[in-house]
């Protein structure tokens, strides 16, 4: 699309992951588990599938791999497991009643967020395909990019830094070959020239005005001719 409207050579591309404050705050979408709404959390309401149809249909093993992989949730296992059970009473419907069940699930240990957080994040993730577009944006973004143009990232889970911080150590190297080949045969070359070795966080006065800055983590690469 960016080339449909000659938007191309570019001197920067920002991708912010942060969520829509608006879309969090619209009880409608289901993506709280404070929400009265349906369990839906779908940032397209174009998309097929909702948060609701994925606690419903799908079998206990792919909902224990996406609250471990998606969510890192610890008690993944136990959660799937009870859900599958319930349901079989009648099927979830609204986020702040799922909310509620899988923190009565879980183990109560004392923490700073809630119990059913990352079962959420999980699903939000999987509905949206959240990692799976972020690497698309990665790759569009060196498209359109000219030489010397810059790539910002700025995530806010581990999952995604994670995933940016892999996509730029790649990119910077000429060589993504396995290890073990005695010789290069993927013919690689690096695009990127990583500019934080680190990623960047809110200061203290920052993270006071604007406290959903605390989880906030920015990486900046620069692209070199290839």
């Amino acid at each position: 699309m960016a080339r449909e409207h000659d938007f191309v050579d570019i001197d920067g591309v920002l991708l912010d992951l942060g969520l829509s404050s608006i879309q969090l705050a619209d009880e409608s979408r289901g993506f709280s588990f404070r929400s009265t709404g349906p369990l839906d959390m779908r940032a397209d309401p174009r998309l097929e599938h909702t948060a609701a149809d994925l606690v419903n249909t799908w079998d206990e093993r792919d909902l224990r791999r996406i609250f471990t992989e998606l969510g890192e949730e610890s008690e993944a296992a136990r959660v799937a497991r009870a859900i599958v059970r319930r349901r079989a009473r009648g099927p979830f419907l609204a986020a702040d009643e799922f909310g509620r069940f899988v923190a009565g699930v879980k183990t109560r240990r004392p923490g700073k967020i809630d119990p059913a957080t990352r079962v959420f994040q999980a699903l939000r993730m999987a509905v949206n395909d959240e990692l799976g577009n972020l690497a698309s944006g990665l790759e569009a973004a060196m498209r359109v990019l000219r030489p010397g143009g810059r790539l910002a990232v700025i995530a806010f889970h581990s999952l995604e830094d994670r995933a940016v911080k892999q996509f730029m150590a790649r990119e910077s190297r000429d060589c993504i070959c396995p290890p073990h080949l005695p010789t290069c045969v993927c013919g690689h070359r690096a695009g990127l020239r990583v500019v934080s070795r680190r990623p960047l966080m809110a200061a203290a006065g920052e993270t006071m005005r604007n406290p959903r800055a605390r989880s906030a983590r920015l990486r900046v690469a620069e692209k070199i001719a290839s």
